[in-house]
């Protein structure tokens, strides 16, 4: 396999002005309390949707929020090594459980805020048929990207795809891999990879301008993905992770949430 990184993309553009007009219409959510400031960790596969989220806290509690970006593995070990981070929004369950068991989480604090989906994609509208497994096995394509499977829950949940579906060995030599989803979308919007299987929730958003072809996966032939956030030591006390995780189990932010092409829990 080849390992690539890819630039991030940066911002929410059209996103923010979607934000603001979903929650002008629903009731204020009011939280406010003296103005603090939270460091949040966010795997990558969540960019947009906290960047438009983290506006909308600051509008209606005037707390603020710094986002920093990275797959959820990267992220557990700088938590690890002493990161001052407030708040984990993990791309899966396991890394929020070990930090809640540790000194580093806070007990009882961790939920389930999105649960991911997987998408076969190509930029290309043509390429990918109604039936992605037989475009899989017809291989009219040089590379296949995915997410490194060790770092990252949807490389881990491509790779079960591919093995439900008996073609793990033979798109071994096409294969590329990303650090994360982040880089798998870049490498497939780019053109460097014919097909790739990244987030639902990255081809969906108004930011794409390349709708493409996709197959979304059957959620039976990968283990879910549930995106769990925990509230970590360094925040406890910190107003503004504790508002902005109570901010996050509100209905309309879930449902704000769900049009991004995430599942409830």
């Amino acid at each position: 396999m080849v390992e690539i990184s890819r630039p991030r993309r940066g911002g929410a553009g059209s996103l923010l002005f979607l934000a603001a007009a979903f929650f002008l219409a629903q009731p204020c959510w009011t939280g406010k309390a003296a103005a603090a400031e939270a460091l949040v960790a966010v795997a990558a596969n969540f960019t947009d949707v906290a960047n438009a989220l983290k506006q909308q806290f600051a509008a209606t509690s005037g707390h603020r929020l710094t986002v920093t970006i990275g797959s959820t593995a990267k992220l557990y070990a700088q938590i690890t090594n002493g990161a001052p981070y407030d708040i984990l929004l993990a791309a899966d369950a396991e890394h929020p459980m070990l930090l809640e068991k540790s000194t580093y989480g806070v007990p009882g604090s961790r939920f389930t805020y999105a649960v991911g989906r997987l998408t076969l994609w190509s930029a290309n509208e043509a390429l990918i048929a109604t039936d992605g497994a037989a475009t899989l096995r017809a291989g009219a394509f040089r590379h296949l990207a995915i997410a490194n499977p060790k770092l990252a829950p949807y490389g881990a949940a491509a790779k079960q795809t591919l093995e439900a579906l008996g073609l793990w060995n033979a798109v071994q030599g096409r294969i590329v891999q990303g650090e994360d989803i982040g880089q798998v979308f870049s490498m497939v919007s780019t053109g460097n990879a014919e097909l790739g299987f990244v987030a639902l929730s990255y081809v969906v958003n108004p930011r794409n301008p390349r709708k493409g072809s996709r197959w979304d996966v059957p959620t039976e032939l990968y283990q879910p993905i549930r995106q769990d956030a925990v509230l970590l030591a360094h925040g406890k006390d910190n107003p503004a992770a504790t508002g902005f995780l109570a901010y996050l189990k509100t209905a309309e932010t879930r449902r704000f949430i769900a049009k991004f092409g995430y599942g409830a829990d």
